[in-house]
């Protein structure tokens, strides 16, 4: 019994120290768990990488020996295509030095010879230089003809140009052009002028009768009578030397009629008729006319601009109302209505006596 009170005693202690137990071995035990998974884990990834490792190595020891083995057979294959090229090209080169010396040999010894060649290229030249210079001499010739022909039409133009300006000749009383007194020597035209003659107004040649001095073309009844000439000109009359025109067209020059200027020929009013017309035309040709409307819907009404046209016609904008600033002038204050004076319009435009040159 008092064993029994005894244990009664002791039991709590035990159940408090197994409860403490239980606690702590509670609190360690996820602690324990946590390492042992943690050494496990450091553990089975050692292991497994270790066998990643060997599984590498001998994937590259298999790589290693089978690319050997294709590398080995890749070169001995290129190696022989190598070699067989260089047999062909050493066999061609070989082939066209005996086809070479054996063609040079055959056509040096059956069809070609080779001195015969040469002096047939020695006369060919010889030939070839005496046809260049032949060939230059032609040339030459042609170069020459072609000059000499340029020449005597450049002859034939002076000649002709100076016999048509032959009235440019100096006279006894009035030196030409080509000979003025400012000049120690006269011109080299005024030579030529001298040396032709000056040249004649072409007429046109009468149709010829081709029955003239077989048929008499005398009327039936009349006696045949002589063909009468026109008479010659007096052998004692000069011509007259000098640049003279003829008496037509000086008459015609001296009383052509006058010629009012342009002041004189249009009207005075003429501006404001031209802008009337055109202000005429203008309205006629108009093909709209309706005031310009804007593209958006107003209520209030288009209001036009100064520079448009309002119902009492074109406002004068900027000549009258906007900065107008108009200047009095010498035309604005008085007008040409009368023609001007004759005489004064024949000035430098008539014939005057020739003055003698000193």
């Amino acid at each position: 019994m008092a064993t029994m009170v005894k244990l009664g005693r002791l039991t709590g202690k035990v159940v408090e120290e197994t409860f403490i137990q239980n606690r702590d071995a509670e609190e360690n035990r996820l602690k324990e768990f946590e390492a042992a998974l943690k050494i496990q884990s450091w553990f089975r990834a050692v292991r497994v990488r270790s066998y990643i490792k060997f599984l590498q190595r001998c994937a590259v020891t298999i790589q290693r020996h089978w690319r050997g083995f294709l590398g080995r057979g890749a070169f001995r294959t290129l190696v022989k295509n190598s070699v067989f090229v260089m047999r062909m090209n050493f066999y061609n080169k070989m082939v066209v030095r005996i086809q070479k010396r054996w063609r040079g040999y055959y056509v040096r010894k059956y069809v070609h010879n080779y001195y015969a060649r040469k002096r047939y290229l020695e006369g060919l030249q010889i030939k070839n230089q005496i046809v260049r210079s032949e060939l230059s001499e032609y040339a030459e010739m042609h170069q020459r003809e072609r000059e000499k022909r340029k020449q005597e039409l450049a002859e034939k133009r002076e000649i002709y140009n100076a016999r048509k300006n032959h009235y440019l000749l100096s006279t006894h009383q009035i030196s030409g052009i080509y000979n003025t007194p400012y000049r120690p020597f006269p011109d080299e035209m005024e030579y030529r002028l001298m040396s032709v003659k000056p040249l004649s107004h072409r007429r046109p040649l009468k149709p010829r009768d081709s029955t003239m001095g077989l048929v008499d073309p005398s009327p039936p009844g009349v006696p045949p009578a002589l063909p009468q000439s026109a008479p010659l000109p007096p052998i004692d009359k000069k011509k007259p030397q000098g640049p003279f025109r003829q008496p037509t067209e000086v008459y015609s020059q001296r009383y052509r009629p006058l010629e009012p200027t342009l002041r004189v020929a249009t009207d005075y009013t003429s501006e404001e008729q031209a802008r009337i017309s055109m202000k005429r035309e203008e309205w006629e040709g108009r093909i709209n006319d309706n005031t310009f409307l804007p593209f958006t819907k107003r209520e209030r009404p288009y209001s036009p601009l100064l520079h448009t046209t309002s119902q009492y016609g074109a406002l004068p904008y900027g000549t009258r109302h906007f900065r107008h600033e108009k200047k009095e002038t010498a035309d604005d204050r008085f007008k040409l209505v009368c023609s001007p004076i004759p005489i004064l319009e024949k000035f430098n435009e008539t014939y005057s006596k020739g003055q003698v040159a000193l």
